[in-house]
């Protein structure tokens, strides 16, 4: 059974039957209204002739002061003190099909007749039981057409709980028809399909919002694989190449000449170790962003530059120069902050032979970090792809300098972590000016692992 059919059947049934026991309440309430309040006046009638009959002598017609009080369609019967009749008045036809001999009956025979019993003093002074009987005619027509009533408005009731029971079904199973359409032709197609623009705080339209986050997650991890694929077919190819050559150049002539032996060897390992880093960087690269876990607290940034540029200056024998002042705490992830400088110091070593300027500056909510290099410069026209990745400005130049064009895509990334806005600024033969601004304080200030 689908769920469209479940639905409606579920809850159709379920108004009936709320409408079902609400009417039976209703009848069995004016049932019960409508009969207390017929005993209640024929209790009234009744010690009206017990006022009646004690005042009455002995010669006046009994029959004729029974009658005066006589219930309507009803009777009035006098019996002894053992049962037996002394008198009795009627309306026509009123005692036919009643069990009147129960003379114990004191109240209510059945839904259909009343009958109330008292003791009164006859006009002879016999104690006497006087029975008052009233046919409910008039109230079991007023029943029956209650039930009429009552069946005809759940009938009208029940097209409109239908309709509006189908109506609420599309609604509830729109979004998951939509959904299901999408699921399917995504895994037919092999596209990340996502629904229309969801709006709405229900239930139903975080469902949508959470299936496009899904798809575009999806999507972005898809690409972010294919990209790493691709990348990765085509920039190991050379070095594996390279490696392939000298090693059937080895073969050949390396056992008798050492010099090539020396050169052959000296390409492999470099182009290997060249290799190891860009699978490292890559495999940095490919990693969701979004779940890279954080560890953020408060950073002493003077000495975390000191501590950086010692390090440059031992691994490389060069000049790194920094300005700025004591004591400037900034809130970062320490350790992703540090790779992002070293990418970017790394990078200026590379593509300059003098020195490397670092100045800091404090502003309102940020610290500015410029990190001047004096080197060849990159052309205007390609700064915009500086920060894509396996570009290079120079193609040669990066072969030489062991460039993989892949540390100012990771530098770019890092920064979108730490909040870090980065500025490039560059002229040919003048050099390069890489600007870091680092808010102060880290907008969600805590460990977001």
């Amino acid at each position: 059974m689908k769920l469209r059919t479940k639905i409606h059947l579920f809850t159709t049934l379920l108004m009936l039957l709320l409408l079902v026991i609400m009417n039976i309440g209703i009848y069995s309430l004016y049932e019960k209204i409508t009969i207390n309040t017929e005993l209640k006046q024929l209790q009234s009638r009744g010690e009206e002739l017990l006022a009646t009959l004690s005042q009455m002598e002995q010669t006046i017609d009994p029959a004729t002061v029974l009658r005066a009080y006589m219930p309507t369609n009803g009777a009035i019967r006098v019996l002894s003190s053992n049962g037996v009749e002394i008198t009795a008045v009627e309306a026509p036809d009123a005692l036919d099909g009643l069990n009147l001999n129960l003379n114990e009956i004191s109240s209510l025979i059945d839904s259909s007749t009343i009958l109330i019993q008292l003791k009164a003093i006859w006009i002879n002074g016999e104690v006497v039981n006087l029975q008052l009987i009233q046919k409910l005619d008039d109230v079991v027509q007023n029943q029956q057409l209650l039930k009429l009533v009552l069946v005809a408005v759940t009938v009208l009731i029940a097209i409109p709980i239908l309709l509006s029971n189908m109506a609420l079904t599309r609604i509830i199973l729109k979004p998951l028809e939509r959904l299901s359409i999408a699921m399917k032709k995504s895994g037919t197609s092999g596209t990340y399909e996502k629904l229309e623009i969801v709006e709405g705080r229900d239930e139903l339209a975080e469902i949508g919002r959470t299936f496009n986050t899904m798809m575009e997650a999806l999507e972005t991890n898809y690409k972010k694989q294919e990209q790493f694929v691709s990348n990765a077919s085509h920039e190991l190819k050379t070095p594996l190449t390279v490696i392939e050559s000298y090693a059937k150049l080895l073969l050949r002539r390396g056992f008798s000449n050492e010099k090539v032996a020396q050169e052959a060897l000296d390409a492999i390992v470099s182009e290997s170790s060249r290799m190891n880093d860009m699978i490292v960087q890559m495999l940095e690269l490919a990693k969701n962003k979004e779940h890279l876990s954080l560890t953020v607290e408060n950073i002493n940034l003077t000495k975390l530059l000191e501590n950086t540029l010692e390090e440059m200056r031992q691994a490389y024998n060069r000049t790194f120069s920094l300005q700025c002042d004591e004591g400037l705490f900034i809130q970062s992830d320490e350790q992703k902050l540090k790779q992002l400088l070293f990418i970017i110091l790394d990078n200026a070593r590379k593509y300059s032979d003098e020195n490397i300027d670092v100045q800091v500056v404090k502003e309102n909510d940020s610290v500015k970090v410029d990190i001047q290099d004096y080197g060849v410069g990159i052309p205007q026209d390609q700064l915009p792809h500086l920060f894509d990745r396996f570009f290079r400005v120079h193609q040669d130049r990066s072969r030489k300098t062991g460039g993989t064009g892949l540390g100012l895509a990771i530098a770019k990334d890092l920064a979108e972590i730490l909040q870090i806005q980065i500025e490039v600024e560059s002229e040919l033969n003048v050099g390069t000016c890489f600007t870091l601004q680092i808010p102060l304080t880290f907008l969600n200030g805590e460990d977001n692992r």
